[in-house]
C-alpha cells in the first residue's frame, strides 16, 4: 500500500476538532487523495475530552479502526497533555502539534518522556485576532498542513477558500478571516521548527 498519513485530533467537545479533522479530510478529498475522517467520542458534553482521527493516503484504505499508531497527533487545547497521553502510540519520526503560546521546549516536561518533534502555534491568538473570538481549529488545521506536508499548501488554501466561500456564501467577513488564520498559522507553526 502506498504510504498512508495517520492523524490523531485530541480536543475538548465544541473547541472544533472533529470539524478540524472533518475539514483536512474534505481538502484533502479536493487534492485527488483517499480520506478517512471520524470521531471518537460518548454522550460527553462540551468541554469534555474527545478524539477525532485522519487517514490520508494515495491508495484506497481499507482499514477501519481507531488509530494507535499515528504520524501525527494534533492537540487543539494544551490542559490535556496533563490528563491524556496524547504521545501514545506515536510513530517514531512523527510529530506532536500543540495549540500553545509557548516554545516546544517548555511543553516537554509534559510529555512523559517523548523525545520526538514537538510544534506549537498560538491557535487561540491567531483566531482571535482575525475572527475575533477563540476558535482554534482553523490555525491547527493549518498547522497540521505546514508540518505534515500532506497536502500542498497553495492548493490547500485555494482549495480551502472555495469550500469556506460555499458555506459561508452569506458571510464573506467570515471567509476572509478564517484565510487570514490558516495563512498565518501555516507560517506561525514554522518558527519552531
Amino acid at each position: 500500500m502506498a504510504k498512508m498519513t495517520e492523524i490523531r485530533w485530541h480536543g475538548r467537545g465544541g473547541q472544533g476538532a472533529k470539524t478540524a479533522s472533518l475539514l483536512l479530510a474534505d481538502a484533502a478529498f479536493m487534492a485527488g487523495k483517499y480520506v478517512q475522517s471520524f470521531p471518537e467520542y460518548g454522550p460527553e458534553r462540551s468541554g469534555a475530552p474527545i478524539t477525532a482521527y485522519n487517514r490520508i493516503s494515495d491508495e484506497r484504505c481499507t482499514i477501519h479502526s481507531n488509530i494507535y499508531d499515528p504520524d501525527y497527533s494534533v492537540v487543539v487545547d494544551e490542559t490535556l497533555l496533563a490528563s491524556v497521553d496524547v504521545t501514545a502510540g506515536l510513530k517514531e519520526g512523527g510529530a506532536l502539534i500543540v495549540n500553545s503560546e509557548k516554545h516546544p521546549e517548555e511543553l516537554r516536561p509534559l510529555l512523559k518522556g517523548y523525545t520526538g518533534r514537538i510544534y506549537t502555534v498560538d491557535a487561540g491568538a491567531i483566531s482571535r485576532k482575525y475572527l475575533g473570538r477563540y476558535f482554534p481549529n482553523t490555525p491547527m488545521l493549518a498547522a497540521v498542513v505546514a508540518v505534515s506536508g500532506i497536502l500542498d499548501a497553495e492548493s490547500f488554501l485555494s482549495d480551502m477558500e472555495e469550500s469556506y466561500r460555499h458555506k459561508f456564501a452569506t458571510k464573506p467577513q467570515v471567509v476572509e478571516g478564517n484565510l487570514k488564520c490558516l495563512a498565518e498559522a501555516m507560517q506561525e507553526v514554522k518558527k519552531h521548527e
